[in-house]
């Protein structure tokens, strides 16, 4: 036998061992995969078990910040007429009522608010359709609100609730999807505020005025918010307290 055939026998045993051992390694580790993705996800499948992972992800409601507990006396003790429960109320439409009129692209879906949140959403679905692009929120769904901050600076108080809400949330662009998906639900936090302007000749910001507490009979502001009467009809506006609170802003929470 010639020495080049000897060579190339020993070549072959030589990768036939590679090959043996690197099977060898291959079933190891993959049974060491199988092992820890059965413990995770309870599947010996690892592609399986992250879809089950990122299903399950998509479908546990997010945890709100709350502080309701830390600041609702001080809001009861400032306004003795404030319904928390209405008010989160409120909070949810206006929620719910913004993200539609993100997918509608109207801003007359919003239920409540001041020019500037109408104006803030205006400007989104403006920019969005300058860029040919159509932003759907679907099966819109809060889980959990509560009181996130409460703040008091110079005549105006502001009350921000946090959300926990759910909802299918893609973006198309030439009916092409640019972003999101539209087969899962995708869970994520928002902030609602709302302001109370308590003294206007105090608030520095012009355009707070629209927040002011008016007259129901004559429309004339309340510039105080212990007036009981109407200083111009002496009409009654006891009952109007959670009426003056209106709705500034919402905001994506930060992750």
């Amino acid at each position: 036998m010639s020495g080049k055939i000897i060579g190339l026998i020993i070549v072959l045993v030589l990768l036939l061992v590679l090959a043996g051992v690197i099977y060898l390694a291959y079933r190891k580790i993959s049974g060491t995969v199988k092992s820890y993705s059965r413990m995770l996800f309870g599947t010996e499948d690892v592609r399986k078990g992250v879809q089950m992972m990122e299903a399950e992800y998509a479908a546990t409601p997010k945890s709100v910040s709350s502080a309701t507990g830390l600041y609702l006396p001080g809001i009861m003790k400032d306004f003795p007429e404030f319904h928390l429960e209405e008010m989160k109320g409120r909070a949810q439409n206006v929620l719910t009522s913004y993200l539609r009129g993100v997918d509608g692209g109207n801003s007359h879906l919003l239920t409540e608010g001041t020019r500037e949140l109408r104006d803030k959403l205006d400007m989104r679905i403006s920019m969005l359709r300058n860029a040919g692009i159509r932003e759907h929120y679907e099966r819109i769904r809060v889980h959990r609100i509560e009181i996130h901050k409460y703040r008091k600076d110079k005549g105006r108080s502001s009350i921000v609730f946090q959300a926990a809400a759910e909802h299918i949330h893609y973006q198309e662009q030439n009916g092409a999807v640019v972003r999101g998906r539209k087969d899962r639900m995708e869970q994520t936090k928002y902030n609602v505020e709302v302001s109370y302007i308590q003294d206007v000749e105090l608030v520095e910001n012009a355009s707070d005025m629209g927040l002011a507490m008016v007259c129901p009979n004559c429309g004339a502001p309340l510039p105080s918010l212990g007036a009981k009467t109407c200083a111009y009809c002496d009409s009654p506006v006891l009952e109007l307290n959670l009426r003056a609170w209106n709705f500034t802003d919402v905001e994506l929470a930060e992750r």
